[in-house]
């Protein structure tokens, strides 16, 4: 039992249509592992076991009456906070919204519960998903079960660990700098960035946000590529007021081994060098891939100014992350946006009053800046199937829990600026290019190492097929022995 809990979704849902187990036999023993182990993970923050599982006993009943329901029937899950299920509480970790529960709901989750899945309850996130950990006011500190002493990522930290506890059979989260892909690599599971606008973040909202947030996504996290890619079909779209007029059509890969792709490769760069480690596993699944046949380049690169490109994504993160924020929150908002923020006079008191407000004219500038970067990045690809780099320059670091901008990480025995970490996220993300973390092995230490699987936009199921075929050639997901 203890090796079902963690086996993927896709051979969950395949042994529950065996009959091999029931929905409610597997809700069940998810929720006795949480109730076992999550005292000291502390990922499951909100939970719906009641529900869960009068929702397997009618998944139950189902499967006896019409074996051919939905690819996710009878699945136990897991989800972020930051989504919407009707009656439970959405907080984004702020305490000012603790009491907020909501009415109806997301996108996601409605996409979930109608394939067949359903919720034993939600994971947690930082302050308004703002963070590399998971850590807040209502919920508490959410624990890697690679080592409890440190961060399992953010902001879908608690997505990650729960998935690497065996506490849940698949998850969702969301990302605009990292938040699914940096702990995926954290935590030693499978994450998934979509091409932006591919599925439909609503209900992914604080309270009065129904826009779609500008470069932010929502997309899967689970314990192998085949996951990611099941629960794509599942969830992409579009949404509701834009169904009537358009639909999605995601291309699928030709390449069907690894010898077919062309790989350029990026092991490090100087705006944000990573360990020698992480650069040095970059290298080496280069060479792999080299020496099975693919076309593999160290040199190749997009034809874009990088420190441009990180202007243009930092002036549209922040303007994200300005919007519906408490009033309390923004001036340390303006300061964060200060700390890394390389325009011009770069001293706190002028960065405060330069972004104080997002101006319009502004983000307009921006904005044609994001369109000559998608040009760039298409140019690029026209010529390469995947770019392969890092996620963040180390693997899962110690909580650290001091103000934002007193914060630091060592990257061999070298201080960083903690939120230096974001240019290997922020560089695919401006650009909307969808992007798959996936495990590639243990670093000296013992903990996971994840690189990113960078494509060309829309050509999502072309990086999770990449991920999947290197799972072949050099394994996948590894339970953390202390919880297996």
């Amino acid at each position: 039992m203890t090796d079902l809990a963690f086996s993927s979704a896709t051979e969950l849902v395949a042994a529950l249509k065996k009959k091999q187990i029931s929905s409610l036999e597997l809700t069940d023993l998810y929720i006795d592992r949480i109730e076992k182990f999550d005292g000291k993970i502390n990922a499951v923050v909100v939970r719906d076991f009641e529900k869960a599982r009068e929702a397997a006993k009618t998944a139950d009943a189902a499967t006896a009456k019409n074996p051919q329901l939905g690819r996710l029937h009878g699945l136990p899950m897991t989800i972020k906070e930051a989504y919407d299920i009707k009656g439970l509480p959405t907080t984004w970790g702020i305490p000012e919204l603790r009491n907020n529960i909501a009415q109806s709901d997301a996108a996601t989750v409605q996409h979930l519960k109608t394939a067949g899945a359903h919720f034993l309850g939600k994971t947690n996130v930082p302050l308004n998903l703002a963070d590399f950990q998971s850590f807040n006011e209502i919920y508490g500190t959410t624990n890697n079960p690679w080592d409890l002493t440190r961060t399992p990522g953010g902001s879908s930290g608690g997505s990650s660990a729960a998935l690497a506890g065996g506490l849940t059979g698949l998850e969702a989260g969301s990302d605009i700098g990292g938040s699914i892909r940096n702990p995926a690599h954290f935590c030693g599971v499978y994450g998934h960035k979509p091409t932006w606008g591919v599925v439909s973040d609503t209900g992914h909202a604080p309270p009065g946000q129904i826009a779609p947030a500008d470069i932010a996504v929502v997309g899967p996290l689970a314990r192998s590529a085949e996951d990611l890619a099941l629960s794509m079909d599942v969830i992409a779209g579009a949404n509701s007021l834009d169904l009537p007029g358009w639909q999605l059509n995601l291309p699928r890969p030709r390449q069907a081994r690894l010898s077919e792709f062309r790989v350029a490769i990026w092991p490090s760069d100087e705006r944000a060098p990573v360990s020698r480690e992480i650069a040095d596993r970059v290298q080496s699944l280069g060479d792999l891939l080299a020496k099975l046949g693919a076309k593999v380049s160290d040199t190749a690169r997009p034809d874009i100014d990088l420190d441009s490109s990180f202007e243009t994504y930092n002036s549209l993160l922040w303007g994200v992350m300005a919007a519906g924020m408490p009033e309390e929150q923004k001036a340390e908002n303006r300061l964060l946006k200060a700390k890394f923020s390389e325009l011009g006079d770069t001293s706190i008191e002028s960065q405060m009053a330069r972004f104080s407000v997002q101006e319009h004219g502004e983000w307009a500038f921006h904005n044609n800046q994001r369109q000559i970067l998608r040009r760039a990045w298409a140019q690029f690809y026209s010529e390469w199937d995947i770019l392969l780099c890092p996620q963040v320059a180390t693997t899962a670091f110690p909580h650290d829990h001091s103000g934002y901008t007193e914060r630091k990480l060592t990257v061999d025995n070298e201080e960083q600026d903690y939120f230096q970490q974001i240019f290997w996220a922020g560089t695919i993300t401006v650009a909307h290019l969808p992007s798959t973390v996936f495990p590639t092995g243990l670093s000296e230490d013992g903990l996971p190492i994840g690189l990113q699987a960078v494509g060309a936009e829309y050509q999502d199921y072309k990086t999770i097929e990449f991920s999947r075929l290197m799972a072949q050639e050099i394994g996948g997901f590894i339970p953390p022995p202390r919880f297996s």
